[in-house]
């Protein structure tokens, strides 16, 4: 089951990110946290700014609501956003 954190506006959720995928998507859950495959490389941040932009573009929100809190080097990320809710998470993975 995800697990989502949700205080006033900011949702809180940890993402599995699998980067040098054929396509930017949301896979499923894995264990507890969100899957998401992207087409970026594990380079120099890329694949944190395709992470960030994804959310952004998925969910109708600025990239300055999307910020990644931890996990910048690594493929486990916990990520905070501003400004949609717990059921808007969930949903991206229908």
């Amino acid at each position: 089951m995800l697990n989502i954190e949700h205080t006033d506006d900011v949702v809180r959720f940890r993402i599995r990110v699998q980067p040098r995928a054929s396509k930017n998507e949301v896979s499923g859950v894995y264990q507890d946290m969100l899957k998401l495959r992207l087409t970026a490389p594990p380079v120099d941040g890329e694949a944190n700014k395709a992470c960030v932009e994804f959310f952004a573009n998925r969910l109708s929100v600025p990239k300055k609501n999307v910020k990644l809190v931890a996990g910048f080097k690594g493929r486990t990320k916990t990520l905070e956003i501003k400004g949609v809710s717990a059921a808007d998470i969930r949903g991206l993975t229908e």
